[in-house]
């Protein structure tokens, strides 16, 4: 996937967040694919979720943007000339919106309004941001589905059929369930019967493994680090709940 496009306006939307922000923000970039199928559709995110953007199936291409501590990244690296449509579903400040404004797009859709003028819209507390997302597209008259969610199976074999996933990480240590919790979380479920699976993602080899030797869980059943993991499961335990999984949930 490439930020460059063939004769075809670039629409950029930015969410460079991790990969369950990118999750949530699946039925907003569905509702700009359809909206605006002649567009070369570009997510600007991190490197590493690009396989993800792929899954989704509405994204062209990806032009890695990364900024620490979940903030908003520099996008001045951008190729070519401004985008014809830029989107916000980054966050709903200043900053992120003026991150995609200082390329210049001929359209911009975000929460934050232009310097000096009242907000016509604000986000909503409590509001799952599936639906802040949709709802900002759709005051921009573009028809959004907040439950257009789900991302077809991958075809590889599954790791653990029918097992327990227990996913104690988190992009943010403060969204994490204390790591002894987890724990005896697995141990119990295994005492009764099921085969549990602790995953991790990059640098959280120590947190998945704590957790599953405090629980017993054998090596083969812990995947941690770098790689893709991919689990037929019947139920999954974890801090933040992605929001493409159909399947029993406890967080």
């Amino acid at each position: 996937m490439s930020a460059r496009r063939a004769g075809r306006p670039a629409l950029l939307v930015l969410r460079a967040l991790g990969l369950g922000d990118l999750l949530a923000g699946v039925p907003a970039l569905r509702a700009l694919r359809r909206a605006f199928p002649d567009h070369h559709l570009v997510l600007a995110a991190p490197e590493n979720l690009r396989e993800a953007a792929e899954a989704t199936g509405a994204v062209d291409a990806l032009f890695p943007a990364y900024a620490p501590g979940r903030g908003v990244p520099d996008l001045r690296h951008w190729p070519g000339p401004p985008p014809q449509i830029a989107v916000d579903l980054h966050g709903t400040g200043f900053l992120s919106r003026e991150a995609l404004a200082v390329l210049a797009p001929e359209r911009l859709l975000a929460y934050a309004p232009p310097p000096g003028r009242p907000a016509v819209l604000r986000p909503r507390r409590p509001e799952h941001e599936r639906e802040r997302w949709c709802r900002l597209l759709r005051a921009h008259g573009v028809p959004a589905d907040s439950g257009d969610l789900l991302l077809a199976p991958p075809r590889l074999a599954s790791l653990a059929p029918d097992a327990v996933v227990v996913h104690p990480g988190a992009d943010a240590a403060a969204r994490r369930w204390p790591a002894e919790r987890y724990a005896e979380v697995a141990a119990t479920l295994a005492r009764r019967g099921h085969r549990v699976v602790v995953t991790g993602g990059p640098g959280e080899d120590a947190l998945v493994g704590a957790v599953a030797d405090a629980a017993g869980i054998a090596p083969r059943d812990v995947f941690a680090g770098p790689g893709d993991l991919h689990f037929r499961r019947s139920l999954w335990v974890e801090g933040e709940r992605p929001a493409e999984r159909p399947v029993p949930f406890v967080t």
